[in-house]
C-alpha cells in the first residue's frame, strides 16, 4: 500500500513519523497491525518476542534512538521473515545491514553499527512506545515504504 495515496485518502486520520529511516531488506514496503517493544541496548526481550508467531504484524521498538550497538543483526532478522511478521521498525540501530540487504524481510532502522547490544531481556512489552513525533500503540497500523512511516488508529484500505 502507497504511503502517498493514504495521505491523500485519509490524510486527518494519518500520523507521520518524521525520522530519517534507513530501509534495509527486500520488502521495500509494509503495513499490518503494531506490535512493541521497548528496549534501550539490550535484544533478549526482543529475540523473545522475535521467536513468536508475527501473523503480519509489525514490530515497532523503540531503542530509545541509541546509535551505539544494534538491537537486530541478520539472525534476528531471519527471525522476522521465519515467524511471519509483515516487518520491523526500529528506533535504533542495526548491524549486517549487507546480509539483511538481501533478505525477504523488510527492515527500517535510524542507523547502522557493528555493536552488538546486551542480551539481559531488560525492556517493556506491549505498551505504547512515542518517537518521531508519533505514538505507536498497540493494535493501531502501521504503513511503511520508501515515503516514510505513518499510523493510524485503524485499517486502511484504498478501493
Amino acid at each position: 500500500m502507497n504511503t502517498a495515496d493514504l495521505v491523500d485518502a485519509y490524510d486527518a486520520e494519518m500520523h507521520f513519523c518524521d525520522l530519517p529511516f534507513l530501509r534495509f531488506g527486500a520488502r521495500r514496503s509494509f503495513s499490518g497491525e503494531i506490535q512493541t517493544v521497548e528496549c534501550h541496548e539490550d535484544n533478549g526481550l526482543l529475540r523473545t518476542e522475535l521467536r513468536k508467531p508475527g501473523q503480519g504484524k509489525v514490530l515497532v521498538v523503540d531503542g530509545g534512538g541509541s546509535r551505539r550497538v544494534a538491537l537486530i543483526g541478520d539472525q534476528l532478522a531471519e527471525l522476522v521473515f521465519r515467524n511471519g511478521w509483515s516487518g520491523i521498525i526500529i528506533n535504533g540501530a542495526v548491524r549486517d545491514s549487507a546480509q539483511i540487504a538481501n533478505m525477504d524481510v523488510g527492515v527500517f532502522c535510524i542507523s547502522v553499527t557493528p555493536k552488538k547490544p546486551t542480551n539481559q531481556g531488560q525492556g517493556k512489552l506491549s505498551g505504547p512506545v512515542s518517537f518521531g513525533g508519533v505514538t505507536f500503540n498497540p493494535g493501531a497500523f502501521v504503513y511503511a515504504d520508501s515515503d516514510g512511516v505513518l499510523v493510524s488508529d485503524s485499517e486502511k484500505r484504498l478501493t
